[in-house]
């Protein structure tokens, strides 16, 4: 579990579900859907990405990757949306979002794992082809204090290196990314092919892991055509009341 022992200590007395987050990032859109998925109350910390509030030092010291989401239950914080939902599946009885069969309760880590070891495609794929992301590039200055205060994660220093350099990504991270995930949905539309959820039988944490990388290449014009049993899992899955309540309340503009 991301566990963190955070350096801002104010956090510790928080007490109840508490979620720093942001509207249109996809790693919070898990986590607020597992959250109205189970019937869990919850208290909102939303942050303005835009503004830079993720990367103040009192955020920093309860998430040195200085990202969303991060999860304070009673005190406790915990990092990284594919552990979150996992503890907060867990932890909280109502409404498993898990299998019983072990082979499926595989298949479904296996899904989760995947999303998380390919956002970073999905990051590059979407802010090279959404517009109006360039203010989100940070000076040579704010780099520099990034590079201080985030240390934990390299492969997301390195992302931000590339993305706030004065040429951007290169067509070569583009079509690297490009290539992840297409492979990634081939998979998937694949074995949707004869299961209507990504575990098998059952909606779990898998299809709660992979819903919001779907909306957020949408918002970035990914072709989907070529994957029609993605498109009828993605369809079922946005029917659901927790997408309603964990994505679109979120964004009201938006066109998933």
């Amino acid at each position: 579990m991301g566990i963190m022992v955070p350096t801002n200590k104010a956090v510790e007395q928080l007490q109840g579900l508490h979620l720093y987050h942001a509207g249109f990032s996809n790693c919070a859109m898990r986590v607020r859907i597992t959250l109205e998925e189970k019937g869990l109350a919850w208290e909102s910390h939303l942050l303005d990405i835009m503004k830079g509030e993720h990367l103040t030092e009192e955020y920093i010291g309860i998430n040195p990757n200085a990202v969303v989401p991060t999860l304070v239950d009673n005190g406790v914080v915990i990092i990284d949306s594919a552990d979150i939902i996992d503890y907060l599946d867990q932890k909280y009885d109502q409404g498993s979002l898990r299998p019983t069969d072990k082979s499926e309760v595989e298949e479904m880590y296996r899904w989760v794992y995947l999303a998380r070891d390919n956002h970073l495609s999905i990051k590059t794929y979407m802010y090279a082809r959404v517009g109006g992301l360039e203010k989100m590039k940070k000076t040579a200055e704010e780099m520099e204090r990034y590079r201080q205060r985030q240390t934990f994660d390299s492969e997301l220093l390195t992302f931000h290196e590339r993305f706030s350099s004065p040429g951007g990504f290169s067509e070569e991270d583009i079509f690297s990314a490009t290539q992840v995930i297409n492979n990634c949905f081939s998979e998937m539309n694949e074995r949707l092919k004869d299961h209507n959820w990504l575990a098998g039988s059952h909606f779990s944490l898998a299809d709660i892991a992979w819903i919001p990388q779907l909306v957020i290449l949408n918002a970035a014009r990914y072709p989907f055509e070529n994957y029609p049993y993605l498109a009828n899992w993605k369809k079922a899955v946005m029917q659901r009341p927790s997408f309603k309540l964990g994505v679109l309340d979120w964004l009201p503009d938006m066109q998933p």
